[in-house]
Parts: C-alpha cells; sequence; structure tokens
C-alpha cells in the first residue's frame, strides 16, 4: 500500500471531490447535490473541515465535516475503490475525530442510504450507533438511516 497523505483540502481539489462524490455517494440519484461549486464553498467556510488523502499523488479519499457548538455532522466521506478496505477510511475519521475533540464536539452525526450495508457495517465498527431513519431523505427516492457516535473522553479525577 502507498503511503498516505492527509491534508486539508484547496479550492483546486474541488473539481476531484465532486467527480468522487457523484461516482461513489450520488450515484442514482437525481442532480448532483455536491458539484464543484458547493464543495469549493465548503472548502472555504470557517466551520468545515474538508480533508483529503492523497497516495502518489492521487486523491485516495476524502471527507467534509461541519462544526457546529457541541455536535459535528460529517456531511461525505468517500474512498476510492483503489483504496477501500486498507484503513483509509478509518485513518481520515480519527483524523477528524483528533480535529472535533480540539473543537469542543461532544457528537459526531451523519446519515447515509439505508441500504448501503457496506457503510452501515463500516460506521457501527467505528463505535457509531443507528439512532432514526428518515423515510425519502435523498430526494424522495431513498431512505436515509442517521448515525452518531458520542466522542467525548474520559479523563481521570486525579493522577496517581
Amino acid at each position: 500500500m502507498s503511503v498516505l497523505q492527509f491534508i486539508l483540502a484547496a479550492p483546486t481539489d474541488a473539481d476531484e471531490i465532486a467527480a468522487l462524490s457523484r461516482g461513489l455517494i450520488e450515484v442514482g440519484l437525481r442532480g448532483w447535490a455536491w458539484h464543484p461549486k458547493r464543495v469549493v464553498q465548503a472548502i472555504r467556510a470557517r466551520n468545515t473541515d474538508a480533508l483529503i488523502a492523497r497516495a502518489d499523488g492521487r486523491l485516495a479519499g476524502f471527507a467534509i465535516m461541519e462544526f457546529g457548538d457541541t455536535t459535528a455532522h460529517l456531511s461525505l466521506l468517500a474512498v476510492h475503490p483503489t483504496y477501500q478496505r486498507q484503513g483509509t477510511g478509518r485513518e481520515m475519521m480519527k483524523w477528524l475525530e483528533e480535529a472535533a475533540l480540539v473543537a469542543g464536539i461532544e457528537t459526531i452525526e451523519l446519515e447515509l442510504r439505508v441500504n448501503n450495508y457496506g457503510a452501515r457495517s463500516f460506521y457501527h465498527a467505528l463505535g457509531f450507533r443507528e439512532t432514526f431513519w428518515i423515510r425519502g431523505y435523498y430526494h424522495g427516492l431513498e431512505s436515509a438511516v442517521m448515525m452518531a457516535r458520542d466522542i467525548r473522553r474520559t479523563i481521570p479525577d486525579r493522577i496517581t
């Protein structure tokens, strides 16, 4: 496996991110929600981290997470098929979780297609739990399952 480099996305990465989103996340849905212009807006937003993973100069994966006061929302996460099942998604989530903890975030939330069993399994393995379903969430075509994970860490009361 190639060495992965994790960096914050730049506006020049928007076309690649949008194309990967369309091909892996938005496939089969009407329209294109995460088009390059929207990705650039997310990259430039002060309350958003847009993370990319590169290997040998190629986009291996990306994630976009918006930060609130105590909750972060993972809007997108995708790993190029060449880099799937090699820990790329897990490492991106680890990076984002650390950033969220520094920002004072307590919970990470996300939604995904109910029938995306691979992603549901991935998030379950990371400790996310299913909180509820939203019927017709994706353009009235597909339902979503909402998932959440408390990321707060226990700090001992005393040092012994």
